[in-house]
């Protein structure tokens, strides 16, 4: 198994369509990119812990690759929009790939590299590539959001 993180707004819908995908074991919602211990969803929508909401997907590369999930997450967001998804606007709604290896890291830099020249989207990507750090769980009535609310639809 390996370990993707991603930040694309919202994190239920994120989560949703990572569940969809054959390869991917689990998805956990939770924090990740900022300097407060253990913070709440509260303190992360304050704005001022720079936590960003996301999702940590684990898969097995045997059955999906790396590129492939980035190409989800190409697709699942708007990642031309500076801290924003939407509705939602904040730093905890930023576009981001928390790379766990560097090989990760590199494929990411390409990935992106190539959306951003391709027509896909028609303003410059802003998304940020950052080594993983600490992620932290979200709370548990953040986890499968929509799923328990059978909502099969993302919201992105």
């Amino acid at each position: 198994m390996e370990k993707a993180t991603f930040a694309a707004g919202c994190f239920w819908g994120v989560q949703l369509d990572y569940d969809k995908v054959d390869g991917v074991q689990t998805t956990i919602v939770g924090y990740i990119g900022g300097h407060t211990e253990n913070p709440s969803y509260e303190d992360v929508c304050s704005g001022q812990t720079n936590h960003a909401e996301a999702v940590e997907v684990s898969f097995d590369p045997e059955i999906i690759s790396f590129e492939q999930l980035l190409e989800l997450f190409w697709q699942c967001h708007n990642p031309t929009t500076l801290n924003r998804q939407g509705p939602d606007s904040g730093s905890q709604y930023r576009s981001a790939i928390f790379y766990h290896s560097e090989q990760q890291k590199r494929t990411a830099e390409k990935s992106r590299a190539l959306c951003d020249g391709s027509e896909l989207w028609p303003d410059r990507i802003v998304t940020e590539i950052t080594r993983a750090d600490q992620f932290w769980p979200a709370e548990d009535y953040h986890q499968k959001y929509l799923e328990n609310r059978n909502i099969t639809i993302s919201c992105h």
